[in-house]
C-alpha cells in the first residue's frame, strides 16, 4: 500500500481520535436528598476544555412534567456542542413525574425545591470545578421546568444570577385538574391561596433591587402562550428587565431544540457580563 496514503490515513485517525477526546463529557451522577432521604439522578455534561479550565459557569436545565433528567441529552440534539461552545457545564436533574419543582405542603417526598436550589447546588459546587456563585449560575427549564426554573430563581435570587422559560406553566391557575399540580399543592378550590403564591405571575414584587437577568421564550401555538404573553406585560408594566421571544411553535421538542439555543446564548452573555 503506498507508504503516503497509509500515513494520510493515520494521521486522519489521531485528528478524529483527539477530536473525540476533546468533546464534551456527559455524566450520570447519583446525588442525595437529605431533605427526601432518597437518591436523585442528574446529568451532568463539562465542556471539552474542563481538564484546563479554573472555574466554569453552570446552567441548570429542567424537565417537564412526565419527563426525567435523560430528556434533555436524549431529545435535544447538539446540546454537547453547545456546552463546548460556550464552555459552560449544564446539570440535568431528575424532577420527578410531577413535582413542579416546588416543595409540596401535601407531600413530604416531593421537596424539589429544597433539592435543586440547596442540595444540589452544593453537590455539584463540591464536586465539580464551579464559579460558586450567583454570577456564574443560571437556571432554566421547559414547561413545568420552565416554571420550576422561574419559581426557584424568584425564591432564591442569592444563587442563581440568571433564570429563564421555554414554554413555561408561569400562571398555574388556569389549570386546576392538570399535570398533578393538585397533588402537590392540595386542590384550587380548598387551597386558592397556596395556588395564588405558586404562580410566577403574582411573585414579581419578589425582583426588587439587583434581579437575576430573565429570559422567557414560549411558542404562539403553544396553550401557555396566553399566561406568558401577561407574565411578558405584566414585567413591561412594572418595568422589570427581560427578553421576550415567541415565534410560530407548539408544545414539543422541535421548539424546545430550537429554544435552548437562545437561551444558551443568553446565559453566556449573562456570565460573559458578570464577570
Amino acid at each position: 500500500m503506498n507508504p503516503i496514503f497509509l500515513r494520510t490515513f493515520f494521521l486522519l485517525l489521531l485528528g478524529t481520535a483527539v477530536l473525540r477526546a476533546a468533546a464534551a463529557k456527559t455524566d450520570t451522577v447519583l446525588t442525595f436528598s437529605n431533605r427526601m432521604k432518597k437518591e436523585i439522578k442528574a446529568v451532568v455534561i463539562v465542556p471539552d476544555n474542563y481538564a484546563m479550565a479554573k472555574a466554569l459557569p453552570v446552567v441548570y436545565l429542567l424537565h417537564g412534567h412526565g419527563g426525567n433528567y435523560a430528556d434533555w441529552i436524549t431529545k435535544a440534539k447538539g446540546l454537547d456542542k453547545m456546552v463546548d461552545m460556550y464552555s459552560v457545564i449544564i446539570v440535568c436533574p431528575d424532577g420527578n413525574i410531577g413535582s413542579w419543582y416546588w416543595d409540596s405542603p401535601e407531600d413530604s417526598s416531593y421537596q424539589y425545591e429544597t433539592y435543586v436550589s440547596t442540595e444540589l447546588v452544593k453537590y455539584i459546587d463540591e464536586k465539580y470545578k464551579t464559579i460558586k456563585d450567583k454570577k456564574g449560575r443560571a437556571i432554566t427549564g421547559l414547561s413545568m421546568g420552565g416554571q420550576g426554573a422561574m419559581y426557584l430563581a424568584l425564591r432564591h435570587q442569592d444563587v442563581f444570577g440568571a433564570a429563564g422559560s421555554m414554554s413555561g406553566g408561569v400562571d398555574i391557575r388556569p389549570f386546576p385538574n392538570n399535570w398533578d399540580m393538585a397533588r402537590r399543592l392540595g386542590s384550587y378550590d380548598k387551597f386558592p391561596e397556596r395556588w395564588e403564591q405558586h404562580a410566577i405571575v403574582n411573585m414579581l414584587h419578589l425582583l426588587t433591587t439587583n434581579p437575576p437577568a430573565l429570559i422567557i421564550d414560549c411558542g404562539t401555538e403553544d396553550f401557555f402562550f396566553n399566561v406568558n404573553k401577561n407574565l411578558h406585560e405584566q414585567m413591561m408594566y412594572r418595568n422589570i428587565p427581560h427578553d421576550f421571544i415567541t415565534r410560530p411553535g407548539s408544545h414539543n421538542w422541535a421548539y424546545w431544540s430550537n429554544a435552548i439555543q437562545y437561551q444558551l446564548l443568553f446565559m453566556h452573555n449573562f456570565f460573559a457580563s458578570a464577570h
